[in-house]
């Protein structure tokens, strides 16, 4: 018994000292809440987040919503809620020149447009009515002819829009048009789509965009002074086919319309109204002017279509979308403070982007359009 007491008195002694082993932190995704993809809520997110991403492009096409593929939400107490959206997306037939809403373009057929796919972390405020988009990435891709002949041998597919008969098009499309027109010229800015199909013969399809010339066509001897980099007016389809020794062009143009800056373009956005509901931006916020999104919209080759003479690799990874304004996996903060009025220091916790292994059952939502040429795996 006298030895046995000092031997507990020790274990004792040791237990008390001992640190209990660290804690597990919760993963990230506890933090996260999933949504239905095609819920009503959901869907209005979609439209003010591709929104936001059209108005912030110089180039290319309006893009329109194809499904929405993920979405989760981190609220954040009265700072409101990020959230964290995977779309799927496709080109509608609008450049984004015209400043048109995807709502109010129509989609070209799915052998024309690109389709892919975007990641965003947006941020909303419904309370305060603020929204913003403080980053976002997207990779598009053409159906590739590979997959496209097997489906539909006959349609048209893209080529090369630097390919000299593709030019020829544009150039002779344009002449054409340039005729008709009784004061006015326009000359060529650049190719923004080419497409080939053999009809009777070979047939390219082109679109451009078009400039103003600042004389009229009776003073075509000083047409080429022209002031710096001049703003593209409009946007022309065009064709010209051949026919044995004939020769066949066609062309239709549209202009732009001019826009002033509207409210929200650059700065964040208020409205008045139902504060359950996500609403599109309607007066300008008191808040100073916030940053320009971080993104991209990146174009890739048809998946399968390697250029001659590339190095062989190993699988493809079809829409390597990446948005990380964090890698630490506890989050880093986020300073929003320029959005609010008041001069009080706001930071959200941003996480990094979630993985696909934990959306919701009812992830992803119906395609508006299901072909699965244009829907990414």
């Amino acid at each position: 018994m006298g030895l046995l007491l000092p031997l507990v008195l020790c274990a004792l002694a040791v237990g008390c000292g001992a640190t209990s082993p660290p804690q597990p932190l919760p993963p990230t995704s506890s933090l996260l809440l999933s949504h239905a993809c095609n819920s009503s809520y959901v869907l209005d997110v979609v439209n003010l987040v591709l929104q936001e991403i059209n108005r912030n492009q110089k180039d290319g096409y309006v893009l329109s919503p194809n499904r929405v593929s993920d979405v989760r939400e981190h609220r954040q107490g009265d700072l409101g809620s990020l959230f964290y959206l995977t779309l799927d997306v496709i080109e509608s037939s609008c450049h984004v020149l015209s400043k048109m809403s995807w709502k109010d373009c129509g989609l070209t057929p799915f052998h024309e447009s690109e389709y892919g796919q975007c990641k965003a972390i947006f941020y909303i405020n419904k309370a305060r009515r603020i929204h913003y988009l403080p980053a976002y990435n997207c990779i598009l891709r053409p159906v590739s002819p590979g997959q496209l002949v097997t489906l539909c041998p006959d349609c048209p597919t893209h080529v090369n829009m630097s390919d000299t008969k593709v030019l020829e098009a544009a150039t002779k499309s344009l002449e054409e048009f340039n005729k008709r027109r009784t004061s006015k010229k326009y000359s060529l800015v650049k190719v923004t789509r080419a497409l080939f199909q053999w009809v009777f013969g070979p047939a390219y399809f082109v679109e451009y965009l078009i400039k103003e010339s600042p004389c009229t066509k009776s003073q075509a001897s000083s047409c080429a002074l022209q002031p710096p980099n001049p703003e593209p007016v409009g946007i022309c389809s065009g064709s010209r086919s051949e026919r044995g020794p004939e020769k066949f062009v066609s062309v239709r143009c549209s202009f732009f319309k001019s826009q002033a800056p509207t409210p929200g373009d650059a700065y964040s956005t208020a409205s008045r109204g139902d504060p359950t509901k996500v609403e599109e931006p309607q007066q300008e916020s008191t808040a100073s002017a916030k940053p320009v999104p971080k993104g991209s919209v990146q174009h890739l080759p048809g998946l399968g279509d390697k250029p001659k003479g590339s190095p062989e690799t190993g699988p493809e990874e079809a829409f390597p979308v990446r948005v990380d304004l964090t890698s630490n996996p506890q989050g880093e903060p986020l300073d929003v403070s320029f959005l609010f009025p008041e001069p009080v220091e706001k930071d959200l916790v941003v996480l990094p982007f979630p993985s696909r292994e934990w959306r919701s059952a009812e992830c992803p939502g119906p395609a508006r359009v299901s072909n699965p040429l244009v829907l990414p795996p």
